[in-house]
């Protein structure tokens, strides 16, 4: 099995492998992803991660801090969940906003999978970005991943 250089958290330390990269993927990819436990990470063919790099557009934002309404992304090929940090909870945050993400992956039977963010970045005011991401995940796909998922 191929590492590929990213980060899933550690059973034992609950911290990240970032020998591990934060694959370029889409949600309907992620849905093909499978836990290898032994590995501590999830598997897409022979590539280990455990963290996932996703842009698209907020679709659910809480209006306050006390609301119950989740961190919701939308990609245009499905929806994750997001779990912000009180350093990404202080900004401000609209439904509408295109932006990219970066985040440990974690898949939650019978619930949507999640995104525990480390890094959150508002893309709006740059709208080429969202077309862009599509081909950079095809890139992504065709230079570092398909190789290793034909083998």
């Amino acid at each position: 099995m191929v590492r590929a250089k990213s980060g899933g958290e550690d059973e034992k330390s609950g911290k990240l492998d970032y020998n591990l990269a934060a694959l370029k993927l889409l949600c309907v990819q992620l849905k093909s992803a499978t836990l290898a436990p032994s590995q501590n990470a999830f598997a897409l063919g022979a590539i280990l991660f455990q963290r996932a790099w996703l842009q698209g557009v907020l679709i659910s934002v809480p209006s306050s801090d006390a609301d119950a309404d989740p961190f919701l992304l939308d990609d245009g090929t499905g929806v994750i969940q997001l779990n912000l940090n009180a350093e990404f909870l202080s900004r401000r945050w609209e439904a509408g906003m295109y932006v990219m993400v970066v985040g440990g992956y974690v898949v939650r039977p019978d619930d949507l999978p999640m995104i525990k963010v480390h890094k959150l970045v508002d893309l709006s005011p740059f709208p080429e970005r969202e077309p862009m991401w599509y081909l950079e995940v095809i890139e992504a796909f065709n230079i570092f991943y398909k190789p290793l998922l034909e083998v």
